[in-house]
């Protein structure tokens, strides 16, 4: 490692991903949930192949691409491992979906009715797994639908995609228990859309480094988690 800086040598990846993985065992204890029921989902945007490798050899499945063109290179340089599961984690721009719905297996940021039937053209059978992006707190820097119009998104694509829940980004805070609140409201929309729509939407993918155990001890399926295992971003 270099001095003065949070890049993790590779050989370092293991311990930092056992302790997350201790620390999302705990949340779960105290949430009284089966730690079955929650998937860590490693955010590898600008790490190298290598520390994908690294992390997977220490038993990660799970990785997380913000951009189709970084996702592609690194599935190029990783073809050899098997079992790998990719998730788009970052905006996915309508002109790119047919590329994303060939090398993606979950979509987390479906926030737009033609991007669904973009996806559904190129992956019409099965259906493309997706989950619905919400912008919660109607923060104009980020991506994601209003929490009044999802139910409406969701009605407008259910034949084309399977949505299997909801996604967010809370705003950034110096407490990471002040996530809380947006994670809460998450979980109470699923329940409501649940009733709504009569689809089950099982997946609620929130929560990142800073508040991750917040995220499980309410209700997260998915986690995404980057820094805490890899270190700082290299770009």
């Amino acid at each position: 490692m270099t001095a003065g800086t949070d890049i993790v040598a590779t050989a370092d990846i293991a311990a930092r991903l056992g302790a997350v993985l201790d620390r999302i065992a705990q949340a779960c204890d105290r949430a009284k949930r089966d730690i079955e029921s929650v998937r860590l989902v490693l955010a590898t945007k600008t790490q190298p192949a290598a520390a994908v490798a690294a992390a997977y050899a220490a038993g990660a499945r799970d990785f997380g691409e913000n951009y189709v063109q970084e996702a592609l290179a690194k599935r190029a340089a990783l073809a050899h491992l098997r079992d790998v599961y990719w998730h788009l984690i970052g905006h996915l721009q309508t002109n790119k979906a047919r590329t994303a719905a060939t090398n993606f297996d979950l979509i987390h940021t479906l926030d737009d009715v033609r991007l669904a039937h973009a996806i559904a053209r190129a992956h019409p059978a099965p259906p493309m797994p997706m989950l619905v992006e919400v912008n919660l707190a109607g923060e104009a820097t980020k991506s994601g639908v209003a929490p009044d119009a999802v139910e409406a998104l969701i009605e407008s694509v259910r034949e084309a995609v399977d949505v299997r829940g909801l996604m967010t980004i809370p705003p950034p805070a110096d407490n990471p228990l002040a996530a809380h609140r947006w994670f809460t409201e998450l979980r109470k929309l699923r329940d409501r859309l649940e009733a709504a729509t009569g689809l089950a939407l099982p997946e609620l993918s929130m929560g990142m480094t800073e508040d991750y155990e917040t995220a499980i001890e309410e209700g997260a399926t998915i986690v995404r988690v980057g820094r805490a295992v890899f270190g700082e971003r290299l770009r």
